[in-house]
């Protein structure tokens, strides 16, 4: 071999590489990924307003507001090892295909139940085609290349979910709320061409059974752990809550016995006791649902208490799409220059910092600044982390179980979504609830010898059934409207303050397990000796 091929070789595994058209070809995963993000939050801004429209209560809001990411998060790993055992971009297509009338059922949906029932589906759509966007990244492009490609697809990724809420404002200035679920269509079918046009049709897919009995346990114990923890904080609901936890620890344990007895498991367990893999699932599902909890508690503060337009709202959270775009490639290089350790501190002390400026600074009359400051923070914590996260997923384990890692990438976002979400409007429920009954218990004799059981039990609904009250009652609206912001606001702030908690534990995790950029690459290196050496098999579209 002469030196002038050896050096060629030499730069090309130094430098990565990628598939023909890997352009277009990312652009296409990207805009898949992209279907799914935005339906992760396009609801937020909109919760007032289906509130309203359909007297729902709090918990109404929260299921619905969650009910996406549900959907993905359950049925994420099954589907992704579907993927890769019958092919990835068959399960792209179909993931693609069925979003579009999945949309459609929310838009029109009659009820607040059949709305979160459509949600659910649009999420098990996503589940079909979201893992694979990341399988295929994993499997097309390799080294530095593949970094920077996982990079892009974070940072637009994220940037598209955190733009939704613009858009849904938008709309919502101008028409009603099922406007907002009527943006994915379009984009569903204009990527759906792309992806039939120029993914590739195969590309490592296996040829081992699918481990359906630990695929239904997956769904059982992702489904039974948010729903519960949403009803644990409705009144009379904590026996049901209580069931469904412990449904969710049997399925729990369940599927930990399947996994370690399964001749083919869907989900590695081996694999996950990896140090780069189970610290940066870890890693990622409290900042990518930071993100989501942050929107979602943000959206509401900023049109109750601030009395924020839809449209402006929308607009405020603008700031957060453009520091998590303009921070994954800064992300990236660091990562390959520090190692990913120092990233994940800095993305969890820059979402730190963001629910403290919550926590201090939104509250009643706070100028846009502090609520734009708030949102940047967030988006550069999720920017610098989620990169990482991704890739240290992808590069720990063979490219014949990128499924399990680009499932476990998705219950980043969409479980830590779904959980944060959960978690931060089951407390903020909470505290709104005592806040407003105190509220109650200290008004004057005269004003409690009219609050019925059937007045209080609406106040204590939410925020919109307050606001019901005050107008069925002007005379006592301004007290009504001043105590329910009040408790609206209590409630927040234990929402931040458990917020700042989880960004504190997450740091500690990073910083206590992974290892240090010189250990991180020799255990990479370990992994990918111990794993089968594979050849990329690729069959291009036609």
């Amino acid at each position: 071999m002469s030196e002038k091929t050896g050096a060629a070789q030499a730069t090309t595994r130094n430098q990565g590489t990628g598939p023909a058209r890997g352009g277009i070809v990312l652009i296409a995963l990207i805009l898949a990924s992209g279907v799914a993000n935005l339906n992760l939050s396009i609801a937020n801004v909109a919760l007032p307003s289906i509130g309203e429209a359909f007297d729902a209560s709090q918990t109404a809001l929260n299921l619905v507001a969650v009910g996406f990411s549900l959907g993905l998060a359950g049925s994420v790993l099954y589907l992704g090892a579907i993927g890769d055992r019958y092919g990835r971009k068959l399960m792209l297509v179909i993931g693609l295909s069925l979003s579009i009338p999945a949309a459609l059922m929310a838009a029109f949906a009659p009820s607040v139940e059949l709305l979160f029932l459509a949600r659910v589906v649009g999420g098990v759509a996503a589940g079909m085609a979201y893992p694979t966007t990341l399988a295929l990244i994993a499997a097309l492009w390799t080294g530095p290349k593949r970094v920077a490609a996982i990079a892009l697809w974070s940072g637009l990724g994220g940037a598209i979910a955190a733009l939704g809420p613009l858009a849904s404002g938008f709309l919502l200035s101008i028409a009603d709320w099922g406007s907002v679920f009527l943006m994915t269509p379009p984009l569903a079918a204009i990527t759906l061409v792309l992806v039939i046009l120029v993914v590739p049709a195969k590309v490592n897919e296996g040829t081992e059974p699918v481990d359906n009995l630990g695929g239904v346990l997956s769904i059982v114990l992702v489904v039974s752990l948010v729903l519960g923890i949403n009803f644990a904080a409705v009144p009379g609901a904590q026996l049901f809550s209580a069931v469904l936890g412990g449904v969710a620890v049997l399925a729990g344990v369940g599927f930990v016995f399947r996994q370690r007895r399964a001749r083919n498991p869907l989900y590695d367990l081996h694999v996950a006791g990896r140090r780069t893999f189970w610290v940066a699932a870890v890693a990622g599902t409290v900042v990518f649902g930071s993100l989501m909890g942050a929107m979602y508690v943000g959206q509401l503060f900023l049109q109750n208490v601030l009395g924020y337009t839809a449209l402006e709202a929308g607009a405020s959270i603008l700031p957060a799409a453009v520091l998590m775009t303009a921070s994954a490639p800064l992300s990236s290089r660091l990562v390959i220059r520090f190692g990913a350790r120092p990233v994940f501190l800095l993305g969890f002390s820059s979402c730190l910092l963001a629910f403290l400026t919550m926590y201090l600074f939104w509250d009643v009359g706070a100028s846009y600044l502090p609520v734009g400051v708030g949102y940047a923070l967030i988006g550069l914590g999720v920017g610098l982390a989620g990169p990482p996260a991704s890739r240290s997923l992808t590069d720990s384990v063979p490219v014949r179980r990128a499924g399990m890692a680009s499932g476990t990438s998705d219950l980043q976002r969409d479980l830590g979504g779904s959980v944060m979400q959960s978690l931060l409007g089951a407390i903020l429920t909470a505290g709104y609830a005592s806040a407003i009954a105190k509220s109650v218990a200290s008004a004057p004799a005269s004003v409690q010898s009219e609050v019925t059981t059937s007045i209080q039990a609406q106040l204590q609904k939410s925020f919109d059934g307050a606001i019901s009250i005050a107008k069925q009652y002007p005379e006592y609206a301004d007290g009504i409207v001043k105590a329910a912001r009040d408790s609206f606001l209590h409630g927040a702030d234990w929402a931040y303050a458990s917020g700042m908690a989880f960004m504190i534990v997450g740091a500690i995790v990073a910083l206590v397990f992974y290892p240090r950029r010189e250990r991180e690459h020799e255990l990479l290196r370990q992994y990918a000796a111990t794993d089968e050496p594979e050849a990329v098999r690729v069959v291009e579209p036609g």
